[in-house]
């Protein structure tokens, strides 16, 4: 990568690393705000120093849009000609000069909050801002090709791992836990007292925590922290301890750079866009943090009362091979630019609805979640699950208004949680990773709900969009809407092994002959409670399971799965519509 080329390059395509490793190991609503907040203001950065380098920006699309920006930039020079060894250096020099930027604000904000302490911290410090990040780059003279180089450059990885002394993070358990003695270099850890270590941390995470909720650290030894950034008992690492200081205001006002500093006009547009929100910090994050989110009253924080919440996580299907298809300058730089249009309209339109918050919207990928804003001062019950449902349901809609449509090819897999009050946040965003992965692997263009209780157990429905109004169509014996009658039968039949609709019992193995003359049965029986979906029926069944790779068997048993799935999750979704 570090070679100079002299052929006709026209285009560059940047990026940096580990970002999906970055985003996956938060396990808290703070942690994936800061990382999103950081990925951003690294990828702004590079694309404002390539405006100033004579490049322009091809994708992402509103550059001047700092929240939700993307990593992956492709940028044209106004020259036929460009240094390929040249630009891996101030890609390289950009990226690192902003990632030290952030790392020293937090450490300092520490180092000035907290001077009762003495700080041996500096050299693993430096460490963390040395060898976080690798940078990418590609060039070619056409998109296509520079893309391609940049895929062929990501095949040789550079990492640097970072050794230590002592316990590790308590929320990933991979680094370091940071504390000031961290690089005290009398530690010797055939002679460490660990108790005594252990003290001292703790005692650190309290100060910490105090003054991170706006107290004094010298508080009497009975008084706990309110946890606003950091909870009880927490021992973060470096990267975990950034991650939740650049969601102090303090802090982000340090490292955003004034507004309008300097503006980028975006390719193929002869004026700036308008609207942009250069505010690194999101408005919600800054103005309340996370004091509307209470999922357990506060006199009870370790029981089971509380409310029900639902995460959402999402993104574009084969995003990757659909840019490599596009192959014109303008295409690139719309397909960006309608991405980030829709990230920004969805973030303030969803904020209007006042049923919850967007975490990210980078233009194809997003995370949120929806509760009871007003839990548990005004109301002590979740947010209505048909309202949930009804958003749910215009959410793939949403996603391809307005949109051309060479665009509109590009569907939309969701992964949606609705979780139980008592589940850790760490689990919840786990299983709300599970739930999008299995949207993809079950054939993208699908929507998973899973529903997750205070043991851990769930019960989950993948469907295509197009099929999910199937749970508006209902009705019971007397024509009702009472999901009690059909979930009473279905776990009649499934008692009696009845209708293949035991197979999940591993003690039970139906024959296979058994398994596809049972699939009309329960074709028919669900069709006894969706009186206008049997032509829909026959129509899921030819789509999702006639499968020339499978034995007929096999497809049968995945028909009847995803009936025993729907009648499950439509039962605890909607039991108490209408009893």
């Amino acid at each position: 990568m570090d070679s100079s080329r002299t052929e006709q390059l026209q285009y560059a395509a940047v990026t940096f690393s580990p970002v999906q490793g970055f985003i996956e190991k938060t396990r808290k609503l703070r942690d994936l705000y800061g990382a999103s907040i950081i990925l951003s203001y690294l990828s702004q950065q590079i694309v404002q120093q390539a405006d100033l380098k004579g490049y322009q920006v091809i994708s992402p699309g509103l550059p001047n849009l700092s929240r939700g920006m993307p990593n992956r930039i492709l940028l044209q020079h106004n020259t036929a000609v460009f240094d390929t060894e040249e630009l891996g250096e101030w890609v390289q020099q950009t990226l690192l000069t902003a990632w030290r930027k952030i790392c020293d604000q937090c450490r300092d904000w520490i180092v000035e909050h907290l001077p009762q302490f003495t700080y041996h911290w500096d050299r693993d410090w430096e460490l963390w801002r040395s060898h976080t990040w690798e940078i990418f780059w590609g060039a070619g003279d056409s998109i296509s090709s520079a893309m391609n180089d940049l895929e062929h450059q990501k095949l040789s990885r550079n990492w640097t791992g970072i050794n230590w002394i002592g316990e590790s993070s308590s929320l990933t358990g991979a680094d370091a836990i940071a504390w000031p003695g961290l690089g005290d270099p009398n530690r010797n850890p055939k002679k460490i007292n660990w108790t005594e270590e252990d003290r001292k941390i703790k005692e650190f995470y309290r100060c910490l925590a105090f003054v991170l909720d706006g107290e004094s650290p010298n508080q009497p030894k009975e008084k706990e922290p309110e946890g606003k950034y950091i909870d009880q008992n927490e021992k973060l690492s470096i990267p975990e301890l950034i991650k939740r200081l650049v969601t102090l205001p303090e802090v982000a006002d340090k490292i955003q750079p004034p507004k309008n500093q300097h503006k980028i006009q975006r390719a193929g547009s002869e004026k700036e866009d308008d609207d942009d929100d250069e505010d690194l910090l999101p408005k919600e994050l800054r103005s309340q943090g996370f004091t509307d989110l209470k999922r357990r009253p506060q006199d009870n924080p370790n029981g089971e009362n509380g409310q029900w919440t639902g995460w959402f996580m999402g993104d574009g299907d084969q995003v990757g091979p659909f840019l490599k298809g596009l192959t014109t300058d303008s295409k690139v730089a719309t397909f960006s630019h309608e991405m980030r249009e829709w990230g920004k309209r969805f973030i303030k339109e969803f904020n209007h609805k006042n049923i919850g918050r967007v975490v990210y919207a980078g233009g194809d990928d997003f995370f949120g979640l929806i509760y009871n804003q007003d839990f548990p001062k005004k109301s002590k019950d979740s947010i209505a699950l048909e309202q949930v449902l009804e958003w749910l349901k215009t959410l793939d809609h949403d996603w391809k208004k307005g949109k051309p449509d060479w665009i509109k090819k590009v569907n939309l897999s969701v992964g949606f949680v609705w979780a139980a009050p008592g589940v850790p946040q760490r689990d919840v965003l786990q299983h709300c990773r599970e739930a999008e992965k299995r949207s993809k692997s079950e054939g993208r263009d699908r929507l998973t709900i899973r529903i997750l209780f205070n043991n851990g157990q769930y019960v989950q429905w993948t469907t295509p969009w197009k099929y999910l109004g199937i749970l508006d169509n209902y009705k019971d014996r007397n024509g009702g809407k009472n999901w009690n009658h059909i979930y009473s039968d279905l776990e009649q039949l499934k008692s009696r092994h009845a209708l293949g609709l035991a197979y999940k019992n591993t003690e039970f193995n139906p024959d296979p002959q058994e398994i596809t003359d049972d699939r009309k049965a329960v074709r028919e029986f669900l069709n006894c409670y969706f009186y206008s979906y049997r032509e829909d029926l026959k129509a899921v069944e030819k789509e999702l399971f006639k499968d020339p790779n499978k034995k007929d068997y096999e497809s049968a048993q995945a028909m009847i799965s995803w009936i025993d799935d729907l009648i499950t999750v439509g039962w605890y979704l909607l039991k108490n519509s209408e009893n």
